[in-house]
């Protein structure tokens, strides 16, 4: 891993919108008076011309975005993931994914790692209804570097997007010279035994895993799959022809996230064994954000265990 200090993606979006703010004088950043949370009173400060605080509100919060985008703009509207994909998603869905227009979703304190939040704010189901629109562009950084490139390379992207970021600060993977591509997943570690796909706070655990697994002489080949829509088929199929068993590993629900779209994908070219890690069939609990992580199994060692399963299910 880089050398760095720990991160939350969700302070990596703020300055990245910053940043991109000095170069784009075309981009506008919209909040829902959440803007010291999500980060976006780094760009506030800098551009308060550019900025609109939508209130409470977040379905306005999208009108007002697809208006701006309407005229040119490029338009970063933020709030929580629950409310951002949760209370606002019939305006995503038809004033902003219908139209295609040119807004991206920064939507911050994603999963369970909200931590004493609880339930109410804890999103375990944003990736699963973000799927269904069509259009529709998934990222998820596992990291600081990965959520800053994501910014900017949803910036150039024409059309709707949806950025997830967490609040539960991250070691850095990436350096200054990571190449991003939204649509490219990245090979972070070799192995041809089984595969583990994970996906932004899970890829640490992952990698955790594959550590642990290695012990036992079981070699992982390790998948960090930022872009969820659209998912790189491409490494996802040579990974299931080359080692015959996925694990697929993320901080959402197992209903409709990574694990559904990369079973759903290779169920009709390539069907490998395909277990999932992430939160089961159930609701989030107020705690500590780490001890939620390991009272959900959303841990190395319970990804290491599905991979011994998934190795045993390989014909």
């Amino acid at each position: 891993m880089a050398d760095m200090i720990k991160m939350a993606t969700r302070d990596a979006y703020g300055k990245a919108l910053a940043e991109l703010g000095a170069v784009n004088d075309k981009v506008v950043v919209l909040d829902t008076d959440l803007a010291a949370a999500t980060k976006t009173a780094m760009f506030r400060k800098a551009f308060p011309e550019r900025f609109f605080n939508c209130g409470i509100a977040e379905a306005n919060l999208m009108g007002v975005a697809a208006g701006l985008a309407t005229m040119g703009y490029t338009a970063f509207a933020s709030s929580f993931a629950m409310f951002a994909a949760g209370r606002a998603f019939e305006q995503v869905r038809n004033t902003i994914g219908y139209p295609g227009l040119n807004v991206k979703i920064g939507a911050t304190h994603a999963g369970i790692s909200v931590g004493e939040d609880g339930a109410s704010h804890q999103c375990n189901e944003d990736i699963a209804l973000m799927r269904t629109i069509p259009g529709m562009t998934i990222v998820n950084p596992a990291d600081a570097i990965e959520a800053r490139a994501a910014v900017f390379a949803a910036a150039r992207l024409d059309g709707p997007v949806y950025l997830r970021f967490g609040r539960l600060a991250l070691p850095a993977l990436f350096d200054e010279s990571y190449a991003f591509e939204i649509g490219r997943g990245v090979t972070l570690r070799g192995g041809n035994d089984l595969t583990i796909a994970a996906t932004g706070l899970l890829v640490h655990e992952a990698l955790i895993a594959a550590e642990q697994l290695a012990n036992e002489g079981i070699r992982a080949r390790v998948l960090n799959i930022h872009t969820i829509k659209p998912l790189d088929l491409e490494i996802l199929t040579n990974a299931a022809s080359e080692t015959g068993a996925i694990v697929t590993a993320e901080e959402h629900s197992v209903v409709g996230g990574l694990g559904g779209a990369v079973a759903e994908a290779l169920s009709a070219t390539l069907p490998v064994p395909v277990l999932r890690v992430g939160v089961e069939d159930r609701f989030g609990a107020s705690g500590p954000a780490v001890e939620m992580l390991r009272v959900y199994g959303l841990c190395a060692e319970n990804i290491a265990a599905k991979a011994k399963m998934a190795m045993a299910m390989k014909r």
